[in-house]
């Protein structure tokens, strides 16, 4: 054997030997379970049947499993649930973009501003100690929180964007459990910070509402009907306009118009008057056809039928989040005299513990969490890599603000935004376990209990490892199909 086989056959030896214990971990810890729970997906394995009191046999019963998960009604809750909180996901991306924007800029105060913001903290900690003093002590909680914000503010203007971005991250260092019970804590109904905060005004609202003519109040509904429909003209009109620009192909408009036209068809069975609901559709319809009957005169320009999904399922998305949340409102408004006739008035939800209040709770947790997340920094890299010859030119040719970000700044974000969405939908669709342990147990009524939590529950409270490892390859086939969806759309826009 020659010196340099030898050498290399060292070399290699050396290099398996370093990798040795990670391979050894991936294949204990990782692909041999793997293997496990596909065999497991296909067996009957119930530890209330199989175990060491009784002799019951573990057999293969093929795709038994499967099958009996889609026809169980839970089933399609656990996945409509994960699919609610999954809603946040839009509202959360512009939020950790408008976090990312303010902190790009140079937020150094000049003197004058320094020092207003000092005298304001100051008549603040001073109300607070009158306050406590007179034994205020909620009031003084609330001016406590106003002075932090003044702190906080004083802080950006001595040390700029170094103070701003060092507050917004500190949360994503604490234990995600950690933060879980906080909240709970806040979310408690009786003595709960945010419910403190909301008695006050509630009472206030209560006054208006019981003053004013309940039909006044109701009509919100209909004011919600018109919006969701001028949401519809809003996304159809940019679709259109995009398709007869070759932006967008044919197939894209159309799956994103589904999309848009979907709160309207909501609207009929949601709304508690059917008569909006109808009149909802009918305005959708009528706007989808008058753009369409602009369509049909013709396209400028010409596209692959599926150019541009990704970037047209993004807006038609984002806008049927706010049109679900414009609805919930006027569902809101039209029940609100109701609820302040009553002899409490409107008082604060019980938030976890109400079946309907459960998921909304989870979400403002979440959106809160997604502000100083991640994303935010990751937005922060990609705007510093925007070359700053374009808004140099942009402001030659007299562009606005807007104008400037629509057209220069968010399309140099797409290949950001593309990887935050398929995070986002991947984690969306595999997350919510923790937060339904921690604040809820999956409950009230599983109304926050998502996949994943069905696989805990199913697999080590139950004990159906089969049933539940057959669920968790269910949501495995999910994932797997909706990121190959948008791997091979979205990834065209954004290498386009």
């Amino acid at each position: 054997m020659s010196s340099s086989r030898s050498r290399t056959i060292r070399n290699v030896g050396a290099g398996v030997a370093f990798l040795m214990p990670n391979l050894l971990g991936f294949l204990v810890f990782t692909l041999v379970p793997l293997v496990f729970s596909m065999v497991l997906a296909f067996s009957n394995w119930d530890l209330k049947l199989h175990n060491q009191y009784k002799n019951n046999s573990i057999h293969f019963i093929g795709l038994d499993n499967f099958i009996r998960l889609i026809n169980e009604p839970n089933f399609w809750k656990f996945l409509g649930n994960t699919l609610y909180l999954m809603l946040l996901m839009p509202f959360a991306i512009a939020a950790s973009l408008i976090a990312a924007i303010l902190l790009s800029k140079d937020l150094r105060g000049g003197s004058r501003r320094m020092w207003a913001t000092l005298l304001l903290t100051a008549i603040m900690v001073g109300s607070l100690l009158l306050l406590m003093a007179t034994g205020q002590g909620r009031s003084g909680m609330v001016i406590m929180m106003a002075s932090l914000v003044a702190s906080i503010f004083i802080g950006g203007a001595l040390g700029g964007q170094t103070v701003y971005r060092t507050l917004f991250y500190i949360p994503n260092f604490t234990a995600g459990v950690a933060t879980m019970l906080l909240w709970k804590h806040l979310f408690n109904p009786q003595s709960g910070p945010i419910n403190s905060v909301l008695r006050g005004p509630l009472v206030s609202l209560t006054d208006v509402v019981r003053q004013s003519p309940s039909s006044l109040i109701q009509s919100g509904l209909w004011v919600s009907a018109g919006l969701i429909a001028l949401g519809a003209w809003f996304g159809l009109r940019r679709l259109r306009k995009a398709w007869s620009d070759g932006d967008y192909g044919s197939n894209a408009v159309i799956l994103s118009a589904v999309f848009l036209i979907l709160p309207a068809v909501l609207a009929i069975f949601w709304s508690p008057v059917p008569l909006v609901g109808w009149v909802t559709l009918a305005a959708t319809v009528c706007v989808t056809l008058w753009q369409l009957v602009i369509a049909i005169r013709g396209r400028d320009f010409h596209g692959r039928p599926w150019d541009g999904v990704g970037s047209s399922l993004m807006t038609a998305t984002s806008l049927m989040s706010l049109q679900l949340v414009v609805l919930g409102l006027g569902i809101a408004c039209y029940h609100l005299p109701a609820m302040a006739a009553v002899s409490d008035g409107l008082t604060p939800p019980n938030w976890l513990t109400d079946y309907d209040w459960a998921k909304p709770a989870m979400m403002l947790m979440g959106f809160w969490g997604a502000i100083g997340s991640n994303n935010m920094l990751l937005y922060l890299a990609a705007l510093t890599n925007v070359p700053q010859e374009l808004y140099e030119a942009a402001d030659i040719d007299g562009a606005t603000r807007l104008g400037k970000f629509w057209n220069i700044t968010w399309p140099q974000l797409a290949p950001t935004t593309f990887f935050i969405v398929v995070m986002g939908v991947i984690s969306g669709l595999q997350g919510g376990f923790e937060q339904a342990r921690v604040m809820t147990q999956g409950g009230p009524a599983g109304s926050t209990t998502t996949l994943s939590y069905m696989i805990y529950s199913q697999g080590f409270e139950i004990g159906r490892l089969g049933y539940a490892s057959a669920v968790s390859w269910m949501l495995f086939a999910m994932v797997l199909v909706i990121t190959l969806f948008n791997w091979k759309f979205g990834n065209k826009y954004v290498n386009d």
